[in-house]
């Protein structure tokens, strides 16, 4: 008993200390903004006046860039904006598109009861941009921002482009867009033979909209329309190559940087078929069918599957339609981030091409090829295993330790490696076997967190998905709210931070980031150039920033895997085997039994 006392005062006071200096470590509450009546300009969208911000930048936050996507434009491709009949005070972020609560994305709702956890953040009414602009600015370099979240949650509101713009002498837009089923939805119902409407890739008409709209308006903010750089990170780093893809953005950007991407596409099939013939679990005539049953217009989905297939496309359209944001959001899992898969970036043959990543970027006729850096960080993984109890042991829901920090390692270097594999060094062969000479790659190291209530987060964390983000804006104190706290805030920090934004707006000038904008950081050197590959990015006492010849392969990491002599026999080996290569087409149903995975059926792995 008395052994149990002391577990729970232990508990209660790393409770007290964790959330004390966890609230020492957010930000205050945000004061108001004040209108600038210098800041006044006028755009399609109406007169707008913005304000100062604390970097010293002109801010303007919520500007719409089309109308809003509700009742009969539901579902549609975007319309240019209706001009404001009074001057538009640009002083908060726009909503965010509708989405499940997550901390990721600032959307958080801390639900306590069933009806709360099934509540949806945002509106639709959410097409909005954010720009931040340097005082003075003139004909300057655009970047324009899109957030991730898997497609289904964020909001161009998660950065603040102040520090950027004044420190790069840039104008950053940032950008929302529609997500998850509002973004990407293809119900054959909905067809009325418009390309762009059938397509389903509403999301991604949103940032082509958002991109026209920059270059109709931008140069009043002090931005060159001319040179306009597309910068994301993980499904925003996905949208950036999809503008590279699409031909209905030729001309609109004219370089590319994409963070921890990749070129991930959907069939029209996963989107438009029930499940039983190509269809994803979430396409859309799933998706009816689950509202069917949960209407109790119908017993079960065979029920429901009848009803619909009977329906007109009048009758499909105007129950869809009647549907709040909750009713749909109600059908779906978001996990433990708000995440959801849903099909997304159909492969129409109009919005996107139906090709694949290798034939799709091996020819410079078939996408933008503009210059473009790629790149990946060290231990991707970690950001979603950190916090899983299949990896983490916790007490009351205080993470404290690795379960086993070897098998813990082991996986977050293979899946991170075949992240890198993908997402940077295949895409940059194809693209350089296309003759695209403007190809530069990078790996980020950064790992210098502190412990946590003794969890060590430089392991548990390390160079974590979406962590560098900060670095690139050179703001920590924003972003993601429930990371705030895992930077040291050091001078290390600062002076990565500083290449990295030196880095960044110089390949916003020039196409080539160089040797950064102050011309004195180390070269970064164009894919193949002197025989290196890619530039790693760390402090000092890591190694520094560097090129490296690194390259890596799919196919090389499963014959590393394969021949792996430190993992054990069994299940650990079989698990990384059908994570790593079961999603990407790469899954060998021999190849696997041969490992000795017979025991363990590939169904019985989750993907994460």
């Amino acid at each position: 008993m008395r052994k149990l006392a002391i577990v729970l005062i232990v508990v209660a006071i790393a409770v007290i200390v964790g959330a004390n200096w966890t609230i020492s470590r957010l930000p205050a509450p945000p004061t108001p903004n004040e209108a600038d009546g210098a800041t006044l300009r006028s755009t399609e969208s109406g007169d707008v006046v913005g304000f100062i911000d604390a970097s010293g930048a002109r801010a303007w936050l919520g500007i719409p860039f089309a109308r809003p996507p509700v009742g009969a434009l539901r579902w549609q491709a975007p319309q240019p904006p209706v001009p404001a009949e009074g001057t538009i005070e640009a002083l908060a972020f726009g909503a965010m598109c509708p989405q499940l609560p997550s901390l990721l994305s600032d959307a958080s709702q801390s639900p306590q009861s069933a009806e709360e956890a099934a509540a949806v953040a945002g509106s639709e009414d959410c097409l909005m941009l954010n720009i931040w602009s340097p005082p003075n600015a003139s004909g300057l370099p655009v970047m324009l921002w899109i957030h991730g979240g898997g497609n289904s949650i964020g909001h161009g509101g998660n950065v603040n482009g102040g520090n950027l713009a004044v420190g790069g002498n840039v104008v950053v837009v940032s950008i929302n867009y529609r997500l998850g089923l509002f973004g990407w939805f293809n119900h054959p119902g909905l067809h009325a033979g418009d390309p762009a409407n059938d397509s389903g890739n509403y999301g991604t008409l949103d940032m082509i909209r958002a991109l026209e709209w920059t270059r109709d308006n931008i140069a009043a903010f002090g931005g060159d329309p001319g040179n306009v750089t597309v910068f994301g990170e993980s499904a925003g780093a996905f949208n950036t190559l999809a503008m590279m893809a699409s031909p209905l953005a030729e001309g609109l950007f004219h370089r590319a940087a994409v963070q921890s991407g990749g070129y991930g596409v959907s069939s029209l099939a996963s989107g438009q078929n029930y499940q039983d013939h190509g269809g994803h679990q979430y396409s859309a005539p799933e998706v009816l069918n689950a509202l069917l049953v949960a209407d109790g217009k119908a017993a079960d989905a065979d029920a429901a599957r009848a009803i619909q297939d009977g329906w007109t496309p009048a009758e499909t359209r105007n129950y869809l339609y009647a549907k709040t944001p909750a009713d749909i959001y109600g059908l779906l899992d978001g996990g433990g981030f708000g995440m959801v898969n849903v099909p997304n970036n159909f492969k129409d043959g109009h919005v996107l091409p139906t090709l694949d990543a290798e034939d799709l970027f091996s020819d410079t006729g078939n996408y933008n090829a503009v210059p473009v850096i790629l790149g990946t960080n060290r231990d991707e993984p970690t950001l979603f295993m950190s916090r899983d109890p299949r990896y983490v042991d916790n007490l009351f829901g205080i993470f404290y330790s690795l379960k086993d920090e070897d098998a813990y390692r082991r996986e977050v270097r293979y899946s991170a490696r075949a992240w890198k594999a993908r997402g940077v060094d295949e895409l940059a062969q194809f693209m350089a076997a296309s003759g695209h000479p403007n190809v530069y790659a990078y790996r980020w190291d950064w790992d210098e967190e502190p412990s946590a209530l003794g969890y060590d987060l430089s392991v548990a964390l390390g160079a974590a998905h979406a962590l560098e983000i900060a670095f690139v804006f050179n703001d920590f104190e924003g972003g993601i709210a429930a990371l705030g706290y895992i930077y040291p805030n050091d001078e290390n920090q600062s002076a990565l931070s500083r290449s990295m934004m030196s880095y960044w707006t110089e390949f916003a000038y020039a196409g080539a980031p160089g040797r950064g904008r102050d011309g004195a950081e180390v070269p970064w050197l164009a894919w193949g150039q002197n025989g290196q590959t890619s530039i790693l990015l760390d402090t000092p006492t890591d190694g520094g920033i560097r090129m490296d010849d690194d390259v890596v392969t799919s196919a090389s990491v499963k014959a590393e895997l394969m021949a792996d002599a430190s993992l054990p026999p069994g299940r650990e080996r079989c698990e990384l085997y059908v994570r790593l290569f079961r999603w990407q087409g790469l899954f060998d149903d021999g190849e696997y039994r041969s490992l000795g995975c017979a025991a363990y059926p590939a169904d019985s792995f989750a993907s994460f």
